[in-house]
């Protein structure tokens, strides 16, 4: 049998460790909110180019099925640990789209992915007037548009493919 000191001090470190727990999703959502403050939401915004391998495309107003739109860079060690998660999601959805921010010319994108052996649509912004219309500042940042049009995930940092795919099944179930 414990003591009641000893009762007392179980008590006093669960709530710390409550305390400590609170803090920090109280942290990584404050985080999160600050990556997220200027990027689109709602209705998703216009989304046109010619990607890489010369065709063009346009994100449809109200696809007919959810799409994936992530946005990347060459130079961004996260979106190199999630690569492959995107191109195996690629495999399985048609309606994806990714999106190369500032990441040099078409060449230098199309030389990167061929040496990493990656095989999904790009759409090139060397400019980053893409990336600006969609409020992206730091990547890897996904969203998923949902079959009305709407974003209805976002995500900034580094996601797994589960979880990617899970919103994917979310956006499409509750559309």
């Amino acid at each position: 049998m414990s003591t009641p000191a000893e009762k007392l001090s179980r008590r006093k470190i669960w709530r710390k460790r409550a305390f400590n727990l609170l803090l920090f999703v109280v942290l990584v959502a404050g985080i999160r909110a600050w990556q997220q403050r200027d990027m689109a939401s709602g209705a998703a915004p216009p989304l046109s180019g010619s990607k890489l391998d010369g065709s063009a495309y346009t994100l449809p107003a109200r696809p007919a099925q959810p799409v994936l739109v992530q946005f990347w860079g060459t130079w961004c060690p996260l979106c190199r640990a999630e690569q492959d998660s995107i191109a195996a999601i690629a495999q399985d959805h048609p309606n994806i789209i990714t999106v190369a921010m500032q990441s040099g010319s078409d060449a230098e994108v199309s030389r990167y992915l061929a040496a990493h052996g990656l095989h999904y649509p790009v759409l090139n912004d060397a400019d980053g007037r893409l990336s600006a219309a969609w409020g992206v500042h730091a990547v890897p940042a996904s969203f998923i548009v949902s079959p009305d049009g709407q974003i209805r995930f976002i995500e900034v940092g580094y996601t797994t493919g589960p979880g990617l795919r899970l919103r994917l099944w979310l956006a499409r179930v509750l559309a």
